[in-house]
């Protein structure tokens, strides 16, 4: 059954609603929405306190590090985390308190799918500590709906298409999939329905989405489109993060009515 999945950005340090198609490198031309001085510690707290799990918490580059590992610690078990996890240092994050570990760029040198990097991760830290992140933007041409995974915050596009053979192999590898809509991340303009209806249909595994979601409708709205098979993450137009679209507490009630 859907559910909602709260989230914890964090960018030098401190936790931020951006706008996902604004990440570069160098940090020019970086859209944001929200920013506070409130620890990510402090919202792992409020996610324990009101039994929300599953959500993610994820480093948006370099310096963020220390406040991941102290969200972790607030709500041990109950976060999965991501940006920069290899094989090198995944076990460092779940030993840190992770549920799971959430994994793009690594497994995509050079742009490309590395089947070695994937089993190594896999034999490493187990398929049930393993969220893989497949990310995209929209490929589509004509009136055919297509995506191709995005890497590196979402600046470098893939030639891996987000297709039912990509789904049902990666499920080998992994607990989880999160999939972040790039081209409507951060917007509040609405999510990829015709991306929502795929999953749903195609994924053999729990898979949560994010992006452009608004309004509290729009967690019924997954609901729906999906028939119950995707969980749904609202970020920017919560109130938690300076939204005006949809409270925090309402998404709390809506999970409790799932129940």
């Amino acid at each position: 059954m859907t559910k909602f999945r709260p989230c914890i950005d964090l960018h030098d340090g401190k936790v931020k609603q951006i706008v996902g198609s604004s990440l570069s490198d160098s940090g020019s031309g970086l859209k944001t929405n929200f920013e506070t001085d409130m620890s990510a510690a402090a919202f792992a707290e409020m996610y324990k306190r009101d039994g929300v799990m599953g959500g993610h918490v994820i480093m948006l580059g370099k310096g963020n590090e220390a406040a991941a590992k102290a969200a972790l610690a607030a709500y041990e078990g109950g976060l999965q985390v991501g940006g920069g996890i290899s094989a090198a240092n995944a076990k460092e994050y779940l030993d840190a308190g992770a549920s799971h570990v959430i994994v793009t760029s690594w497994i995509f040198p050079n742009g490309e799918l590395d089947h070695e990097r994937l089993r190594i991760l896999t034999n490493t830290i187990g398929k049930s500590h393993l969220v893989l992140d497949l990310s995209c933007k929209s490929t589509a041409r004509g009136d055919s709906p297509s995506w191709n995974v995005a890497i590196n915050r979402w600046q470098t596009l893939t030639d891996v298409k987000v297709s039912e053979q990509t789904l049902q192999y990666l499920s080998g590898f992994c607990d989880e999939f999160l999939i972040h809509a790039a081209d409507v991340e951060g917007k509040q303009q609405g999510m990829d329905d015709e991306l929502i209806r795929f999953l749903a249909e195609f994924s053999p595994i729990p898979i949560t989405y994010a992006g452009g979601a608004k309004s509290l409708d729009d967690l019924e709205h997954c609901k729906k489109i999906s028939k119950g098979k995707v969980d749904l993450t609202i970020g920017s137009a919560l109130d938690i993060f300076g939204g005006k679209g949809v409270k925090y507490d309402d998404c709390i009630a809506f999970n409790k009515s799932q129940c």
